[in-house]
């Protein structure tokens, strides 16, 4: 017998009288299809081989959780026993808004985008990390604001060597076309993530590496953006 993802409402009053439980089936997302329990926090990597590294090195047994379109995501417990979900999105704003949403249906409210940026006029260096404060669109149409509490576990976890401020969200990664005056780098999620994260209630964040990031690199954001997950959750 396959799963019964159908959900009962309690019974309701009616002219006095006890309603028999009614049945619905719930939204069912189009693109993760989860095989796993999805955590209240997730970390959102676009690359899915930086989903199962950091799944490896935070995680106690880590489970599978969706490999749907490729998007690999897992679910378990780093050392200090709160779950977590890591959830790769896929490169671009548009698929990283996509993952985000469900993932919100699934029932996230905290999430921290990690990946890769291209410095602007040299103002970073190559492996610099960045914890993002805002990001914008390159053409100006969004603005994404990160969740200030979350960003702020996120720049005391990830030390004082980390740059913070604002990053320009582009399409392709290497057309700094539009108004980047105000930013340190361009990526291409963190405006979608940032910006849909405020409008579903989710509490956003991202923390960036100039450049190519080295394995070691992922596992060093990982570890913070976990750590800030874990601290916003204390307040």
């Amino acid at each position: 017998m396959g799963l019964d993802w159908r959900v009962q409402e309690p019974g309701c009053f009616s002219d006095g009288h006890l309603d028999q439980p009614r049945w619905y089936v719930p939204p069912v997302p189009a693109y993760l299809k989860p095989t796993a329990p999805i955590a209240p926090a997730a970390l959102l990597p676009s690359d899915p081989a930086h989903a199962l590294l950091l799944a490896q090195e935070l995680l106690e047994a880590p489970l599978m959780s969706n490999h749907s379109y490729g998007l690999w995501g897992y679910h378990g417990e780093p050392p200090d026993g709160r779950s977590l979900t890591i959830q790769s999105t896929g490169i671009g704003g548009p698929s990283a808004a996509i993952v985000l949403r469900e993932l919100a249906e699934l029932g996230v409210t905290r999430a921290v985008r990690l990946g890769a940026c291209m410095p602007l006029n040299g103002q970073v260096s190559e492996q610099e990390v960045i914890v993002v404060e805002r990001a914008i669109a390159a053409a100006g149409a969004t603005v994404g604001d990160a969740d200030r509490a979350l960003t702020r576990h996120l720049a005391e976890a990830a030390g004082r060597s980390a740059r913070t401020g604002t990053v320009a969200s582009v399409d392709p990664l290497h057309d700094a076309g539009g108004e980047t005056s105000a930013a340190l780098a361009t990526d291409l999620e963190s405006a979608a993530v940032l910006s849909l994260a405020s409008a579903l209630g989710v509490a956003g964040a991202a923390l960036l590496v100039a450049g190519t990031p080295s394995d070691a690199a992922v596992v060093r954001i990982g570890r913070a953006a976990s750590a800030a997950l874990a601290g916003s959750e204390e307040g």
